[in-house]
C-alpha cells in the first residue's frame, strides 16, 4: 500500500504542459489505486518537499544535495527528448541578445530565476567562470526561467542560463519569449530534474512508485513526447551527490 497524499510535479510552469503530465500520472494512478487521482497544481512546491504528506514531487538537483539530504527518497527522472539530452541527463542553454564568447559575458547583467537552481544559476557560473569562481557581475533575480528569458529579451539583463526543456516549452508554446534571443552556451551536463518521496518510504513504496511512472510513460508516448519525455529512470541520490563539485566554490 503507497501512503502520501501529495502528488506535484510541476517545475515547468507552463499552463501547455499540464494536460501531458495529467496523463502520465493516470497511468501511476491506475497501477497504484491508492495514490491521489490528480496532481496537485495549486500546492507550493517548495514547501511540499518537506511534507510529512509528501507522495511524490519534483525538485532541483541543487536543492537536492544541499537543503534536502537525508530528508527525501529519490525515486528517479524523466529521459527528455530536447537536444542537449543525454539520457537521463541534459545541459542547460546560456542565451543572450548577441553573439559573442562566454569570456565577454564575465561581469555582465545575469538574469538567474533563483540561487538554488542548478540549471540557472551553479550552471551559468560553472560555464562562464568555471567552478572556481563565482559571478562577478550584477544579478537580476527573476524567479522563473521564463522570466529570465523575458529579462534577456527585453534588455534587462544581458545573459541567461536557461534549463534546456523549459526553453523547449517556450519554443513550442512561447516563442516570443525568444524574440531577438540567440544561444551563446550550455551548462554542464547534470541529472535531469528528480523525482522524490519523503525519507520514511519504504523501499517496496519507492520500487512501486519507479514501476508506476517507467510504466505510464511506455504506455503513452503521445503524452509523454508532449512533454518531452521518452522514458523514466530509476535513480537514487548518489547520481546527484557528484553536482556538489561544481558549486564548491559558490558563495553562500
Amino acid at each position: 500500500m503507497i501512503s502520501g497524499q501529495l502528488a506535484a510535479i510541476g517545475m515547468y510552469p507552463f499552463v501547455e504542459a499540464r494536460a501531458g503530465f495529467d496523463a502520465l500520472w493516470v497511468g501511476v494512478h491506475a497501477r497504484l489505486p491508492s495514490t491521489p487521482a490528480a496532481l496537485d497544481w495549486d500546492t507550493d512546491l517548495h514547501a511540499s518537499w518537506r511534507d510529512p504528506n509528501l507522495l511524490v514531487a519534483q525538485t532541483c538537483g541543487w536543492p537536492l544535495v544541499t537543503e534536502l539530504a537525508g530528508a527525501v527518497r529519490v525515486v528517479g527522472a524523466f529521459e527528455h527528448t530536447v537536444p542537449r539530452a543525454v539520457g537521463f541527463r541534459y545541459r542547460s542553454v546560456l542565451v543572450a541578445r548577441r553573439q559573442a564568447p562566454l569570456a565577454d559575458f564575465v561581469g555582465q547583467r545575469a538574469a538567474v530565476n533563483g540561487r538554488d537552481s542548478l540549471s540557472g544559476w551553479v550552471s551559468l557560473i560553472h560555464a562562464v567562470h568555471g567552478s572556481d569562481s563565482s559571478w562577478t557581475g550584477p544579478v537580476v533575480l527573476t524567479g522563473a526561467h521564463i522570466a529570465s528569458l523575458r529579462a534577456v529579451r527585453d534588455g534587462d539583463a544581458d545573459i541567461a542560463s536557461i534549463d534546456s526543456v523549459t526553453l523547449a516549452f517556450a519554443r513550442r508554446d512561447h516563442p516570443e519569449l525568444l524574440d531577438g534571443v540567440v544561444e551563446v552556451g550550455e551548462g554542464p551536463l547534470v541529472p535531469s530534474l528528480p523525482l522524490i518521496t519523503r525519507a520514511n518510504a519504504s523501499d517496496d513504496e519507492v520500487n512501486d512508485l519507479r514501476l508506476a511512472f517507467a510504466g505510464s510513460v511506455a504506455e503513452q508516448p503521445g503524452a509523454a513526447a508532449s512533454v518531452f519525455v521518452r522514458a523514466f529512470v530509476p535513480l537514487d541520490v548518489a547520481e546527484y551527490e557528484p553536482l556538489l563539485a561544481l558549486g564548491a566554490h559558490l558563495p553562500s
